[in-house]
């Protein structure tokens, strides 16, 4: 009755962890890690190299057994018992694997098979998806890292499941290629409902098509931030110099700015920063109070932190005990 309910509560929640740990000898990986993930989410899984990104998608997977805690896919459990839930996943773990020997084509056609698919058109459909059509009759050994990388998302979509796990699937793929499967991961969201748990460290391209970001350190979730609310954390600064800085910042602090010097080594010049809030939100304010003053500005702009900067800041913080 239990269990009933609580898949009941969870069929909304596409994707589910609870208490999810997992432990290597007496190196814990994966710490009490508890993510939700709503259909149709497409969801960054952010963290550095063995964080513990690509062992949560393994359990998420049933490829390996958690040491404690539960994953639920769509409010089925994820155990050697029920494995039938796999069946509306695609995914993508670390390197993925072809048969070198095959065609692009012969390979294609042997996932079909193995997934039960009879629609003879579904490869054709699949690699024009991926803009594969002239490689179709070409051996897997003697493509391109970047056409390896885009059958790897080829056979994953095959199938057009309702849920995608991939880890670092632009891989390989050129600034091009990066930018249609982005376009394509969109489009699976948007039109088939399709939930996408995606890690990658191209944080910038995560940041482009993420509808939420979650950041994991040392197998512990550490910080969720909604894509459309990530500006709000961002930190933004004011970047001001003229032909006096030093008379500038004066005229700046007199009037209660957090005025500092800083300087850019690479064009061998300074400048001034300015990082309170009603520095950034008054900039117009600060250009007349110069001018006015007799040093109009030579530079005045805001400056906003990026994703990578971010992420790097938030674990900077977690590993000082913020």
């Amino acid at each position: 009755m239990l269990d009933k309910l609580l898949r009941r509560i969870m069929v909304k929640e596409v994707i589910k962890t609870i208490n999810l740990s997992k432990k290597y000898g007496k190196n814990l990986v994966v710490d009490d890690l508890n993510i939700s993930i709503d259909s149709g989410e497409i969801v960054g899984f952010l963290g550095l190299n063995g964080a513990g990104k690509t062992t949560t998608m393994r359990m998420l997977l049933g490829l390996i057994k958690p040491t404690s805690g539960e994953c639920y896919i769509q409010g089925n459990k994820v155990d050697r018992y029920n494995l039938e839930v796999l069946n509306e996943i695609g995914y993508i773990i670390e390197t993925p694997y072809s048969y070198p020997e095959l065609t692009v084509q012969e390979n294609l056609e042997i996932v079909s098979t193995l997934r039960g698919l009879r629609n003879k058109d579904i490869v054709d459909w699949v690699t024009e998806k991926l803009k594969l059509d002239q490689y179709k009759d070409k051996q897997v050994k003697h493509l391109s890292l970047g056409n390896v990388a885009r059958l790897g998302i080829a056979k994953a979509i095959i199938h057009k499941p309702k849920i995608l796990i991939l880890d670092e699937p632009t891989n390989g793929l050129d600034p091009f290629g990066v930018i249609e499967v982005r376009e394509l991961l969109k489009e699976l969201a948007n039109n088939l409902g399709t939930t996408v748990l995606i890690s990658s460290h191209k944080l910038e391209e995560i940041s482009k098509v993420a509808t939420r970001i979650v950041i994991i350190h040392e197998g512990r979730l550490i910080r969720e931030v909604e894509s459309k609310e990530l500006d709000l954390y961002l930190e933004k600064k004011l970047l001001v110099s003229g032909r006096n800085n030093k008379a500038m910042k004066e005229v700046l602090s007199a009037k209660g700015y957090q005025v500092n010097f800083k300087s850019d080594s690479e064009n061998n010049s300074r400048y001034l920063e300015l990082i309170d809030t009603k520095s950034v939100e008054s900039s117009e304010e600060i250009a007349t109070l110069l001018v006015n003053a007799g040093y109009p500005p030579k530079m005045l702009t805001v400056e906003k932190e990026d994703l990578e900067n971010y992420f790097l800041r938030i674990l900077n913080d977690c590993n000082r005990g913020a």
